[in-house]
């Protein structure tokens, strides 16, 4: 098949899904042609069967803010023309099904009045918040209800959305995936360890784009009350707008020296493969995609019991799980692993196997394979 895809570029869930999900596409023989403002962050640009497209935004005068989904449209409707797409796959209701609705209509419309399906994967903000906005609400219902075929990345997005946007549309449940051989732990990790924990300190993660909903500030919280007890290092890895207020909360209790500010990383397994606990304490996850890496590396995740996360950790078995803000609680069950270590790796294993069993890329691209099928069957 050739496949248009088009995501946020930019350091966050949906697109690094969009991405990964195209690239392991492209291995399996299908043309993935990725249509976006600017190149995803995990293509490198040397992988078979990938092609990008920019999109380019004129900026006049007449715009305070240059009409991005117009452009979007213009350019799929040429990508799918000039290669011959066969369906489009856009990643985020808003504002990407809106433009796959308008290239729609624009092909379907020309010379050739040719039709363009399209599928939406919704991922959670496009619906728990940009969504929800009263001035957005109506074009996202509608975008829905227009796309040949809507998933949803879990039982709990796919519920929310049916339930607060009331969409006549069926919404299929399909996994985010996490490619299994990639993401492992590494064997001999000493040398990588030593690295940030020279001493032999235990190594805690957290990965995020910063942002308020992923709740920084707790896992500052959670950290320095395991470091009393355990010699122990934080990498963050990421970046966003709550970055400063970690920084300035790391210096204030003194523990500046063992929390490592590691930037926006592509090799997030390298970080991950070596690594004990990651620490996912947000108001709202409607998945989890890091939890998911973490457990492919058999690291441990302690996270909040929210949204789409009892899909992905087992409670007690594959990670923990606590209330929304109870720092206490998640600090506890990283001080109990860390001062046991079989106990630690056990559970590791434990975390491994369920992502292996569950959401390897090898058993859920062949789901949206089989779906892409289903809509062009639909749509012919």
């Amino acid at each position: 098949m050739r496949i248009g895809i088009t995501c946020y570029p930019t350091y966050g869930g949906s697109g690094v899904v969009a991405t990964e999900l195209g690239l392991e596409l492209a291995q399996r023989g299908h043309e993935i042609h990725f249509i976006s403002y600017a190149q995803p962050i995990r293509l490198r640009g040397q992988e078979p069967n990938i092609h990008y497209h920019e999109v380019e935004v004129s900026r006049y005068p007449l715009f305070d803010y240059p009409p991005y989904d117009l452009a979007l449209a213009t350019r799929m409707a040429e990508v799918a023309q000039l290669y011959d797409l066969d369906l489009l796959h856009v990643h985020y209701a808003i504002p990407h099904s809106v433009s796959a609705l308008l290239a729609r209509q624009m092909l379907a419309d020309g010379p050739r009045g040719r039709r363009l399906p399209f599928v939406t994967t919704l991922h959670g903000t496009d619906i728990t918040l940009v969504g929800l906005d009263r001035s957005y609400l109506p074009i996202t219902r509608y975008s829905i209800d227009q796309s040949d075929g809507v998933t949803a990345i879990s039982n709990y997005l796919r519920d929310r959305t049916m339930r607060v946007f009331d969409v006549k549309k069926e919404i299929e449940v399909i996994y985010n995936s996490v490619n299994c051989d990639v993401y492992t732990r590494i064997k001999h990790p000493e040398k990588l360890r030593a690295e940030y924990a020279p001493n032999g300190e235990k190594l805690l993660v957290h990965l995020s784009n910063f942002r308020p909903v992923k709740r920084l500030s707790d896992v500052i919280e959670i950290f320095d009350r395991v470091r009393k007890e355990i010699p122990s290092k934080l990498l963050l890895i990421g970046d966003g707008p709550d970055r400063s207020v970690a920084e300035w909360m790391a210096v204030q209790k003194g523990i500046h020296e063992d929390v490592l500010f590691l930037g926006k990383q592509d090799q997030v397994q390298e970080k991950l493969g070596i690594s004990d606990i990651l620490l996912m304490p947000s108001e709202l996850e409607s998945f989890g995609l890091a939890a998911l890496e973490a457990m492919a590396c058999e690291m441990v995740p302690i996270a909040t019991r929210t949204g789409g996360v009892p899909e992905v950790i087992e409670d007690g078995v594959s990670g923990y799980l606590a209330d929304v803000g109870d720092v206490d609680t998640m600090a506890r069950h990283a001080i109990t692993l860390l001062t046991d270590e079989s106990r630690l790796r056990a559970m590791g294993k434990a975390a491994r196997e369920m992502a292996r069993s569950r959401f390897c890329a090898s058993k859920i691209v062949p789901q949206y394979e089989d779906f892409y099928r289903r809509v062009l069957e639909r749509s012919s």
